[in-house]
């Protein structure tokens, strides 16, 4: 990555910080923040939108739904301090692309190797159910780290609205994508211009705790990004 594009991308993520273009969910992610459960009472939620976060050379990219309320919006870092990213960094650990299990908190050490996450929404929406309008406000930040990404190969759509939020965001770029439009399922691959498109379930409590989505199905997801990135 060049430097320009390092510090685009710096630019970027703290123009995402700052973002208050959604009244409803800025209203719902400082709401948990004042109220949060009584685990996390006394802890200093971020309470903001929530940026990318990797390696800028990454030839592997990770589109989420959008930060859980008591997880990033609360630890200011994607996929970190819930179950499911419990669940995502224990399988990237596990397939080479970082360097430790545990995601707990922004500045607990843990670093991405080629990898380079982020989400169709930046802000935690109610019920994880970010509007469409919502979602078209967000997207033009997906679109500018996808130009400035500019070693990603593959990227992993982490359950159906990942996936079509990449669609959306390539096609807003100028990538071609086919028609008919790929349709989201674990394992689909499609060819999105000059990346490969991978469809993993969602890690979400819902998935994995009733076997949805199995450690062996995550971990080969990302043993196939690996590969593809690599080949």
């Amino acid at each position: 990555m060049s430097k320009d594009n390092r510090r685009a991308l710096a630019a970027l993520a703290e123009e995402v910080h700052s973002c208050r273009l959604c009244p409803r969910l800025v209203e719902w992610r400082e709401a948990q923040a004042a109220n949060p459960p009584r685990r996390y009472r006394g802890q200093d939620y971020w309470a903001r939108p929530v940026s990318g976060f990797g390696d800028p050379k990454a030839r592997v990219a990770i589109v989420g739904l959008a930060p859980a309320a008591h997880g990033a919006n609360r630890t200011g870092r994607m996929f970190t301090g819930d179950r499911s990213g419990d669940w995502l960094y224990a399988s990237l650990h596990r397939t080479g692309f970082a360097n430790q299990p545990e995601s707990e908190w922004r500045d607990d050490g843990l670093e991405l190797r080629d990898a380079y996450i982020t989400a169709t929404v930046r802000s935690a929406p109610p019920a994880n159910k970010p509007t469409p309008e919502e979602r078209d406000a967000c997207l033009p930040y997906l679109e500018r780290e996808l130009a400035l990404l500019e070693r990603v190969q593959v990227v992993v759509a982490l359950g159906a609205f990942g996936w079509d939020g990449f669609l959306r965001a390539a096609r807003a770029i100028g990538e071609e994508v086919p028609r008919p439009r790929p349709k989201f399922k674990h394992g689909a691959e499609a060819q999105i211009g000059r990346r490969r498109l991978l469809g993993c379930y969602h890690p979400s409590q819902q998935n994995t705790f009733t076997g949805t989505l199995t450690v062996p199905m995550t971990d080969e997801i990302f043993v196939r990004a690996k590969n593809l990135s690599t080949s």
